[in-house]
C-alpha cells in the first residue's frame, strides 16, 4: 500500500472516529438563553452591535498578511539554499530589498500608528 492510498484512507476514518468521539463524550445541555441570537446570554444594547471600529487594525492585518507571506515565500530558498548560487542569492536581496523599502515606506505614513483614545494627553 503507497503512503498516499494509505493516508487517503487513514485520514476520513480519524476524522469520522474523532467526531464520533466528541458526539459520545461531550456535555450536551441545550437551553432557551443558550439557543437564542447570542450565545452568551446577553441581549444587545441599543447601539452595542454595530460600533464604529477603527480602520487602523485592518491596516494591521493587511501588513501582517503582507509579511507573512514574506516568509512563506523566502522558505523555497532557504530549502535550496545550497543549490541556488549567487543568482538565488541576488534574487532574494532584490526580493527583501524591495519588502524593506515598503515597509520603511508604511512608517514613514505612520501606517503603524493607532490613535488610542486611551493615551491622548498623557504622553
Amino acid at each position: 500500500m503507497r503512503s498516499i492510498t494509505f493516508f487517503l484512507c487513514l485520514i476520513p476514518i480519524l476524522a469520522l472516529l474523532l467526531l464520533g468521539l466528541n458526539l459520545v463524550f461531550a456535555p450536551h445541555s441545550p437551553y432557551q438563553e443558550k439557543s437564542s441570537t447570542f450565545e452568551c446570554g446577553f441581549h444587545s444594547f441599543l447601539g452595542q452591535n454595530r460600533t464604529e471600529f477603527n480602520i487602523s487594525f485592518y491596516v494591521f492585518g493587511l501588513l501582517f498578511i503582507i509579511f507573512d507571506l514574506e516568509l512563506v515565500l523566502s522558505y523555497p530558498y532557504v530549502l535550496s539554499i545550497y543549490n541556488n548560487g549567487g543568482y538565488g542569492l541576488s534574487v532574494v536581496l532584490i526580493f527583501f530589498g524591495a519588502l524593506t523599502m515598503g515597509f520603511a515606506f508604511e512608517i514613514g505614513k505612520k501606517a503603524l500608528a493607532i490613535d488610542s483614545k486611551q493615551y491622548k494627553g498623557k504622553m
